[in-house]
């Protein structure tokens, strides 16, 4: 059997997702999110239902060093109007779901190697830690959901 570069990233991807980054978000007391992502078909995990994450193991795949890195999406997914201080490529920007329904998304890089070297714990640590700061600064609108 003969692999493109894309299947294979994809393949590898999805392997250092499910066997690494998945196990340790649930030790981290995520859960798996009850929310389905517009346009990646793979379950999302969360802390709590303002903030979803999401792994987009795609983008890139066709990239020689697609192996290296993928995308994961913070998604919050509720049609609300968001202040703009939360608006932009540092915080979040609109993801259409359909006609009359927008959500808000983030999304970060995540390389967890550099050449021959695995950075698996810093990588996990970034994510984290991003995770925590964009929840942090969405829990102020928590009151406006119900």
């Amino acid at each position: 059997m003969h692999l493109n570069i894309y299947e294979a990233n994809k393949i590898f991807r999805k392997s250092i997702i499910k066997g690494f980054f998945e196990p340790q978000l649930v030790n981290l007391d995520f859960k798996k999110s009850a929310i389905k992502h517009p346009s990646i078909n793979d379950d999302g995990l969360m802390q709590s239902d303002l903030l979803h994450v999401f792994f987009d193991v795609d983008t890139g795949c066709d990239y020689p060093d697609g192996d290296e890195w993928f995308i994961v999406e913070l998604l919050f997914p509720h049609d609300v109007k968001l202040p703009d201080n939360l608006k932009g490529t540092d915080y979040f920007t609109t993801l259409s779901v359909d006609e009359k329904k927008t959500f808000w998304h983030h999304r970060e890089l995540i390389r967890f190697k550099y050449g021959k070297s695995k950075k698996l714990d810093d990588a996990l640590e970034f994510l984290e830690s991003k995770y925590k700061e964009l929840h942090e600064l969405l829990e102020p609108l928590q009151k406006d959901l119900k």
